[in-house]
Protein backbone atom coordinates (compact mmCIF):
# COMPACT_ATOMS: atom_id res chain seq x y z
CA UNK A 1 0.00 0.00 0.00
CA UNK A 2 2.79 2.39 0.95
CA UNK A 3 4.71 1.47 -2.21
CA UNK A 4 1.61 2.07 -4.34
CA UNK A 5 1.04 5.48 -2.72
CA UNK A 6 4.67 6.47 -3.31
CA UNK A 7 4.44 5.43 -6.96
CA UNK A 8 1.23 7.42 -7.43
CA UNK A 9 2.84 10.50 -5.87
CA UNK A 10 5.83 10.15 -8.19
CA UNK A 11 3.59 9.92 -11.27
CA UNK A 12 1.62 12.99 -10.21
CA UNK A 13 4.83 14.97 -9.67
CA UNK A 14 6.21 13.82 -13.02
CA UNK A 15 3.00 14.81 -14.78
CA UNK A 16 3.06 18.23 -13.11
CA UNK A 17 6.69 18.79 -14.12
CA UNK A 18 5.91 17.76 -17.69
CA UNK A 19 3.01 20.21 -17.82
CA UNK A 20 5.30 23.00 -16.62
CA UNK A 21 7.87 22.17 -19.26
CA UNK A 22 5.17 22.05 -21.90
CA UNK A 23 3.90 25.46 -20.83
CA UNK A 24 7.30 27.03 -21.61
CA UNK A 25 8.13 26.23 -25.22
CA UNK A 26 11.83 25.96 -25.99
CA UNK A 27 13.31 28.73 -28.09
CA UNK A 28 13.91 27.87 -31.73
CA UNK A 29 16.84 30.27 -32.15
CA UNK A 30 20.29 30.18 -30.63
CA UNK A 31 22.21 33.41 -30.22
CA UNK A 32 26.01 33.59 -30.24
CA UNK A 33 27.68 36.96 -29.56
CA UNK A 34 31.20 38.12 -28.73
CA UNK A 35 33.25 41.30 -28.53
CA UNK A 36 36.26 42.08 -30.72
CA UNK A 37 38.21 42.46 -27.46
CA UNK A 38 37.25 41.92 -23.86
CA UNK A 39 39.71 44.32 -22.26
CA UNK A 40 40.35 47.99 -23.01
CA UNK A 41 43.54 49.40 -21.48
CA UNK A 42 43.31 52.99 -20.25
CA UNK A 43 46.34 55.19 -19.57
CA UNK A 44 46.98 58.92 -19.26
CA UNK A 45 46.85 59.33 -23.06
CA UNK A 46 43.51 57.57 -23.47
CA UNK A 47 41.35 59.68 -25.80
CA UNK A 48 38.55 57.21 -26.38
CA UNK A 49 38.18 54.17 -28.57
CA UNK A 50 35.56 51.76 -29.88
CA UNK A 51 35.05 48.02 -29.86
CA UNK A 52 32.86 45.86 -32.07
CA UNK A 53 30.23 43.29 -31.17
CA UNK A 54 29.72 40.40 -33.60
CA UNK A 55 26.84 37.98 -33.39
CA UNK A 56 24.86 35.36 -35.21
CA UNK A 57 21.37 33.89 -34.85
CA UNK A 58 21.14 30.17 -35.55
CA UNK A 59 17.62 28.87 -36.35
CA UNK A 60 17.07 25.21 -35.47
CA UNK A 61 13.45 24.57 -36.47
CA UNK A 62 11.11 25.07 -39.42
CA UNK A 63 9.34 27.91 -37.61
CA UNK A 64 12.68 29.60 -36.94
CA UNK A 65 13.64 29.26 -40.59
CA UNK A 66 10.40 31.00 -41.56
CA UNK A 67 11.16 33.81 -39.11
CA UNK A 68 14.66 34.11 -40.52
CA UNK A 69 13.26 34.52 -44.02
CA UNK A 70 10.94 37.25 -42.73
CA UNK A 71 13.89 38.98 -41.07
CA UNK A 72 15.15 39.47 -37.54
CA UNK A 73 15.48 42.66 -35.51
CA UNK A 74 18.39 43.06 -33.10
CA UNK A 75 18.71 45.36 -30.07
CA UNK A 76 22.05 45.76 -28.28
CA UNK A 77 22.20 47.41 -24.84
CA UNK A 78 25.54 48.27 -23.22
CA UNK A 79 25.61 49.33 -19.57
CA UNK A 80 28.63 50.51 -17.61
CA UNK A 81 29.44 50.44 -13.88
CA UNK A 82 26.68 51.73 -11.62
CA UNK A 83 27.14 55.03 -9.79
CA UNK A 84 25.16 57.48 -7.67
CA UNK A 85 25.20 61.10 -8.87
CA UNK A 86 23.86 64.31 -7.33
CA UNK A 87 22.34 66.71 -9.87
CA UNK A 88 21.61 70.39 -9.25
CA UNK A 89 18.99 72.73 -10.69
CA UNK A 90 19.99 76.37 -11.03
CA UNK A 91 17.77 79.43 -11.13
CA UNK A 92 18.45 83.15 -11.29
CA UNK A 93 17.90 84.66 -7.85
CA UNK A 94 18.40 88.42 -7.50
CA UNK A 95 20.35 88.39 -10.74
CA UNK A 96 22.67 85.57 -9.63
CA UNK A 97 22.51 81.98 -10.86
CA UNK A 98 22.43 79.68 -7.84
CA UNK A 99 21.52 76.09 -6.98
CA UNK A 100 17.94 75.93 -5.77
CA UNK A 101 17.23 72.18 -5.81
CA UNK A 102 19.05 68.89 -6.06
CA UNK A 103 18.24 65.27 -6.83
CA UNK A 104 20.36 62.14 -6.32
CA UNK A 105 20.30 59.40 -8.95
CA UNK A 106 20.83 56.04 -7.24
CA UNK A 107 22.89 53.26 -8.87
CA UNK A 108 22.38 54.39 -12.45
CA UNK A 109 24.61 53.29 -15.34
CA UNK A 110 27.69 55.47 -15.81
CA UNK A 111 27.48 54.47 -19.49
CA UNK A 112 24.37 53.48 -21.42
CA UNK A 113 24.17 52.76 -25.14
CA UNK A 114 21.26 51.21 -27.02
CA UNK A 115 21.63 50.21 -30.67
CA UNK A 116 19.22 48.57 -33.08
CA UNK A 117 18.84 47.88 -36.79
CA UNK A 118 15.68 50.01 -37.08
CA UNK A 119 13.55 52.30 -34.88
CA UNK A 120 12.31 50.68 -31.69
CA UNK A 121 8.62 51.25 -32.48
CA UNK A 122 9.03 49.09 -35.59
CA UNK A 123 10.60 46.27 -33.60
CA UNK A 124 7.96 45.80 -30.88
CA UNK A 125 4.97 47.53 -29.35
CA UNK A 126 5.24 50.12 -26.59
CA UNK A 127 4.33 47.69 -23.80
CA UNK A 128 7.06 45.26 -24.84
CA UNK A 129 9.63 48.03 -25.13
CA UNK A 130 8.72 49.33 -21.68
CA UNK A 131 8.69 45.87 -20.10
CA UNK A 132 12.06 44.95 -21.64
CA UNK A 133 13.48 48.43 -20.85
CA UNK A 134 14.54 48.95 -24.46
CA UNK A 135 15.75 52.47 -25.15
CA UNK A 136 16.93 55.20 -22.81
CA UNK A 137 13.39 56.49 -22.21
CA UNK A 138 12.34 53.04 -20.99
CA UNK A 139 15.41 52.41 -18.84
CA UNK A 140 14.82 52.89 -15.12
CA UNK A 141 16.93 55.68 -13.62
CA UNK A 142 15.89 55.69 -9.94
CA UNK A 143 16.14 58.93 -7.95
CA UNK A 144 16.02 59.75 -4.27
CA UNK A 145 12.80 61.75 -3.95
CA UNK A 146 12.34 62.58 -0.28
CA UNK A 147 12.22 59.30 1.63
CA UNK A 148 11.35 57.32 -1.51
CA UNK A 149 13.41 56.01 -4.44
CA UNK A 150 11.79 55.77 -7.85
CA UNK A 151 11.79 56.83 -11.48
CA UNK A 152 9.14 59.50 -12.19
CA UNK A 153 9.40 58.88 -15.94
CA UNK A 154 11.07 60.39 -19.00
CA UNK A 155 9.29 63.75 -18.62
CA UNK A 156 10.79 64.50 -15.22
CA UNK A 157 12.95 67.66 -15.59
CA UNK A 158 15.80 66.31 -13.47
CA UNK A 159 15.90 63.10 -15.48
CA UNK A 160 15.65 65.00 -18.79
CA UNK A 161 18.61 67.21 -17.94
CA UNK A 162 20.60 64.29 -16.50
CA UNK A 163 20.20 62.34 -19.75
CA UNK A 164 20.97 65.47 -21.80
CA UNK A 165 24.26 66.06 -19.97
CA UNK A 166 25.24 62.40 -20.25
CA UNK A 167 24.41 62.48 -23.96
CA UNK A 168 26.48 65.61 -24.54
CA UNK A 169 29.49 63.81 -23.05
CA UNK A 170 28.88 60.73 -25.20
CA UNK A 171 28.11 58.55 -22.18
CA UNK A 172 24.44 57.98 -23.04
CA UNK A 173 23.53 57.29 -26.64
CA UNK A 174 21.13 55.37 -28.81
CA UNK A 175 21.01 54.79 -32.54
CA UNK A 176 18.34 53.13 -34.67
CA UNK A 177 21.02 52.28 -37.24
CA UNK A 178 23.65 51.12 -34.76
CA UNK A 179 23.26 47.43 -35.63
CA UNK A 180 24.19 46.25 -39.13
CA UNK A 181 22.78 42.97 -40.42
CA UNK A 182 25.57 41.58 -42.58
CA UNK A 183 23.34 38.62 -43.56
CA UNK A 184 19.83 37.68 -42.37
CA UNK A 185 21.44 36.01 -39.33
CA UNK A 186 24.83 37.74 -38.84
CA UNK A 187 25.10 41.20 -37.31
CA UNK A 188 27.65 43.66 -35.95
CA UNK A 189 27.50 46.76 -33.77
CA UNK A 190 30.23 49.27 -32.97
CA UNK A 191 30.37 50.51 -29.37
CA UNK A 192 32.12 53.91 -29.00
CA UNK A 193 33.85 54.61 -25.70
CA UNK A 194 34.68 58.28 -25.05
CA UNK A 195 37.64 59.44 -22.96
CA UNK A 196 35.37 59.99 -19.92
CA UNK A 197 34.20 56.37 -19.85
CA UNK A 198 34.40 54.96 -16.34
CA UNK A 199 36.80 52.18 -15.35
CA UNK A 200 35.10 48.86 -14.64
CA UNK A 201 32.98 46.07 -16.10
CA UNK A 202 30.51 46.58 -18.94
CA UNK A 203 27.60 44.29 -19.71
CA UNK A 204 26.40 43.80 -23.28
CA UNK A 205 22.87 42.43 -23.72
CA UNK A 206 21.61 41.31 -27.12
CA UNK A 207 17.92 40.72 -27.83
CA UNK A 208 16.59 39.26 -31.07
CA UNK A 209 13.01 39.95 -32.15
CA UNK A 210 10.79 38.55 -34.88
CA UNK A 211 7.22 39.69 -35.58
CA UNK A 212 7.33 41.91 -32.50
CA UNK A 213 8.25 39.09 -30.08
CA UNK A 214 11.57 38.24 -28.48
CA UNK A 215 12.90 34.95 -29.87
CA UNK A 216 16.45 34.91 -28.48
CA UNK A 217 18.52 36.64 -25.86
CA UNK A 218 22.18 36.55 -24.91
CA UNK A 219 25.12 38.77 -24.29
CA UNK A 220 28.78 39.37 -23.69
CA UNK A 221 30.96 41.66 -21.59
CA UNK A 222 34.16 43.66 -21.59
CA UNK A 223 36.26 45.58 -19.08
CA UNK A 224 38.07 48.91 -18.95
CA UNK A 225 41.33 48.57 -17.04
CA UNK A 226 43.57 51.41 -15.91
CA UNK A 227 47.27 50.79 -16.57
CA UNK A 228 50.56 52.68 -16.23
CA UNK A 229 51.63 55.16 -13.56
CA UNK A 230 48.02 56.16 -12.77
CA UNK A 231 47.18 52.57 -11.90
CA UNK A 232 50.30 52.32 -9.71
CA UNK A 233 49.24 55.44 -7.77
CA UNK A 234 45.65 54.24 -7.43
CA UNK A 235 46.76 50.80 -6.22
CA UNK A 236 49.21 52.32 -3.73
CA UNK A 237 46.54 54.65 -2.33
CA UNK A 238 44.08 51.78 -1.95
CA UNK A 239 46.36 49.05 -0.62
CA UNK A 240 48.92 51.10 1.35
CA UNK A 241 46.98 54.13 2.56
CA UNK A 242 49.32 55.07 5.42
CA UNK A 243 52.51 54.89 3.36
CA UNK A 244 50.80 56.72 0.50
CA UNK A 245 49.75 59.53 2.87
CA UNK A 246 53.23 59.85 4.38
CA UNK A 247 54.84 59.91 0.92
CA UNK A 248 52.39 62.57 -0.26
CA UNK A 249 53.04 64.74 2.82
CA UNK A 250 56.82 64.35 2.40
CA UNK A 251 56.58 65.28 -1.25
CA UNK A 252 54.58 68.42 -0.37
CA UNK A 253 57.20 69.41 2.25
CA UNK A 254 60.07 68.89 -0.19
CA UNK A 255 58.26 70.86 -2.90
CA UNK A 256 57.67 73.76 -0.51
CA UNK A 257 61.30 73.72 0.63
CA UNK A 258 62.58 73.63 -2.96
CA UNK A 259 60.30 76.53 -3.94
CA UNK A 260 61.52 78.60 -0.97
CA UNK A 261 65.12 78.05 -2.01
CA UNK A 262 64.58 78.87 -5.67
CA UNK A 263 62.48 81.96 -5.11
CA UNK A 264 64.30 83.24 -2.00
CA UNK A 265 65.04 86.93 -2.09
CA UNK A 266 68.48 87.83 -0.68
Amino acid sequence: MTRHLALSSFLVAASFAASLLGASPATAERLVASMSRHQVLVNSNFAGTSIVLFGTVEPDSAAALRRRNAGYDVVVTVTGPKQSIVTMRKERVAGIWTNVASRTFINVPSYLAVFSNQPFDKIANADTLRRQQIGIDNTLLPQQIGPDVGDPGPNDPFRTNFVRLKTEHGLYRQAANGVTLLTPTVFRAEVPLPAETAIGNYDVEVEVFADGAQVARGGSAFELIKVGFEQFIATAARDHGLLYGLATALMAIMTGWFASVVFRKD
